[in-house]
């Protein structure tokens, strides 16, 4: 039977979607939750991604999963809009496939009324904010939407030989600029709330934008929310898993 183990790179994300150990799980540190799966908050970005998947596979997952929230980069997606990629990519080397049995019993156990995209998403190693370089990525990569975490733990998940899948949830739209604040107050592997309320501070400008965004991302964590209820068909599906075995 598989265990999945779940990279989430934020303690809020953990909390929406497995409040049943979220209160647990400090940063760092791996916990069990109720239906058999790992838990991990990795903190954001690739090197903390990729040491949260190493940790979860040094403690017996078989499978990896990347949950958490994203941002959009083709237009027609919402906040909200549910992420189900077939493969992740990065800026450099080649996509990795997410495991396809696994993704399609994901996919089917999805709510109806969410919005839902399969195309491929892109992890960068630094945060994407504007429009214009959102617009940019899309044309380029083909990519529907953005995070700092997926394709790190695809690569885990390759070099242990595990399959993995990735679920996210859209908070900011490629029509959304991430004010340079929150931009600031991310780099460092969490939100530092003292750097953003001083960035806010220097620029009251972008108050209004933060709000904004914070709103979204409540909606985001909403989903999250729905996405790991207990006992309904997307987390069973979730923490179902697959085998050893390649897609």
């Amino acid at each position: 039977m598989s265990c999945v183990g779940i990279v989430v790179a934020l303690a809020s994300e953990a909390r929406a979607f497995a409040p049943d150990a979220a209160a647990a799980a400090g940063k760092g540190e791996v916990v069990q939750l109720e239906d058999n799966a790992l838990l991990t908050v990795s903190g954001m970005g690739w090197d903390a991604a990729e040491a949260g998947a190493g940790r979860l596979v040094r403690s017996g997952a078989t499978a990896l999963a990347s949950i958490g929230t994203a941002g959009g980069l083709d237009p027609a997606l919402r906040c909200g809009a549910v992420l189900v990629p077939r493969e992740a990519h990065m800026l450099e080397g080649e996509p990795l496939a997410a495991h396809a049995s696994w993704r399609a019993a994901l996919l089917a156990a999805l709510p109806r009324d969410c919005q839902v995209s399969e195309d491929p998403l892109l992890t960068s190693r630094v945060p994407v904010g504007s429009r214009l370089d959102k617009a940019i990525a899309w044309r380029e990569t083909g990519c529907a939407a953005i995070d700092m975490e997926s394709a790190a733990v695809a690569r885990v998940a390759a070099s242990a030989a595990v399959p993995f899948v990735v679920l996210r949830v859209v908070v900011d739209t490629a029509g959304d600029e991430l004010p340079e604040p929150v931009v600031a107050a991310s780099r460092g592997g969490e939100l530092a709330l003292g750097r953003l309320l001083w960035g806010l501070a220097l620029t009251p400008w972008n108050v209004a934008a933060v709000h904004r965004l914070a709103r979204r991302f409540r909606t985001a964590c909403a989903m999250l929310a729905r996405l790991g209820e207990a006992d309904l068909p997307a987390r069973r599906a979730l923490t179902a898993g697959q085998s050893r075995t390649r897609p």
